[in-house]
């Protein structure tokens, strides 16, 4: 099956991190896919759910999302629809493993120093950032989507 041409926008917006547009567009998707294609729609609309919880300081949201995206993508691994569906399976579960380690009221800073970490910005003053959010940022990062 060819992916529907919304997908490759969905995609687009979700390597630029606009989540909340990535979930309108892939959900059109997931709604109109066949069957077969509803759990691997659906996975990666949830991974952008909870990215776009994450950046709203919701902790909880994140980590429910983000393990809900795990369990529907994992058996579309190595790749499905032109994804790179393992990587992105080992990105999100990298950063579900470290948000579970997280406390909520170190949700913001974390995300920020994550966002800064993916424009290679990512200061290493400690009194700027604290080590032990220094160590989680620098374990994970930001899910993309890679096509093959």
């Amino acid at each position: 099956m060819v992916a529907p041409p919304e997908f490759e926008r969905g995609i687009a917006e979700f390597n630029q991190q606009q989540f909340y547009a990535c979930h309108d567009t892939l959900e059109a998707v997931w709604i109109e896919a066949p069957e077969a294609d509803k759990r691997f729609y659906q996975g990666i609309l949830q991974v952008a759910v909870g990215c776009y919880h994450l950046s709203n300081d919701n902790l909880r949201g994140a980590i429910i999302l983000l393990g809900e995206a795990s369990r529907r993508l994992y058996d579309y691994q190595p790749d499905y629809e032109g994804v790179d569906v393992e990587l992105l399976l080992e990105q999100t579960i990298a950063l579900l493993q470290v948000l579970q380690q997280l406390k909520p009221e170190q949700t913001k800073e974390f995300f920020q120093q994550l966002q800064l970490k993916g424009q290679n910005k990512l200061t290493s003053n400690k009194s700027e950032l604290s080590e032990s959010i220094d160590n989680l940022v620098a374990s994970c990062q930001i899910p993309y989507i890679n096509k093959i």
